[in-house]
């Protein structure tokens, strides 16, 4: 049985003929007569009394109508719904605070448009507490932000770990720290410093490394991929998690380098999240297991 044998049959019902309804349908009447004779077959009832002025529903056809509406009813909800979803997967929107971009957030991306040719990502990037509120007003999807090893996780969301690694001191490769195998913090204080802007997790960090006497910022910016393109340039030095760093074009072209932070154990964590209440699409799933996926594939050194 199929749905446009139940259709068919239904338009001819609510006609009274077999011609309205085919002209409606726009087929053949002979083809429609055939389809509604078929499944008057396959039931063992017969649906339509067919005459010379029309048709009319038969006794048992009425019986049968409205499980038959009913059938339609809910095939059409089923498209319905199923049209949704493919609208809504048409754009998946990623917040992210701009770290790992190299090595995890493109290659994830590019896997993904793979598998999703028609979607497309929207990558917004912002601080934290941005793609919070965006996660829980609906306007993102997922949400790439850091943690502080001791930090709560809101339990308004869904995380799943992607990396994790210490904070570290990102410098030009002219520095006169890059020959030291460490940095400690009274020569970091001596640096021109750039940094995040409040709201990201490395501004609080550097609170936590200098307590009650913070350094003195020369810059500060969106993100860590601008912090590293100004310590390309020469600016300043600036304190980014590891993996942030390490497989970052500029760091293997020898623009940047990186070294550890004196008598500092601190890890930084990277998380995938999304509101835990949210209805989950497949293209949405599908992202979040790339990106595990792929983080289980980087090394931090």
């Amino acid at each position: 049985m199929r749905i446009e044998q139940l259709e068919y049959a239904a338009a001819v019902a609510r006609a009274g003929s077999f011609r309205r309804a085919a002209e409606s349908l726009n087929l053949s009447q002979p083809a429609l007569s055939t389809t509604v004779r078929k499944l008057e077959q396959e039931l063992g009832v017969e649906i339509l009394e067919r005459h010379a002025s029309g048709a009319t529903i038969s006794e048992s056809g009425r019986e049968l109508l409205p499980y038959m509406l009913r059938a339609i009813e809910t095939i059409d909800e089923l498209r319905r719904v199923a049209d949704g979803q493919r609208r809504v997967t048409r754009v998946v929107s990623v917040g992210t605070v701009t770290v790992a971009t190299a090595s995890l957030v493109t290659p994830t991306i590019r896997a993904f448009r793979e598998a999703y040719p028609d979607t497309e990502v929207e990558i917004v990037s912002t601080h934290q507490a941005q793609i919070h509120q965006s996660l829980l007003d609906g306007s993102l999807d997922l949400g790439l932000v850091n943690y502080l090893e001791d930090d709560d996780l809101s339990p308004e969301f869904e995380h799943r770990e992607l990396l994790r690694g210490r904070p570290v001191v990102c410098i030009h490769p002219s520095s006169p720290l890059a020959s030291r195998p460490a940095i400690s913090r009274a020569e970091l204080r001596g640096q021109p410093l750039i940094t995040m802007r409040s709201g990201y997790v490395m501004r609080r960090y550097l609170h936590r490394l200098f307590p009650g006497r913070p350094p003195r910022l020369s810059y500060s910016t969106d993100g860590a991929d601008m912090a590293k393109v100004m310590v390309a340039t020469g600016l300043g030095a600036a304190v980014l998690p590891i993996f942030s760093i390490a497989g970052d074009p500029l760091e293997e072209r020898g623009e940047i380098t990186y070294r550890e932070i004196e008598d500092d154990d601190t890890e930084v964590f990277l998380v995938v999240q999304r509101r835990r209440d949210a209805a989950s699409t497949r293209a949405v799933q599908d992202l979040v297991d790339l990106f595990v996926e792929r983080s289980d594939s980087i090394t931090v050194r």
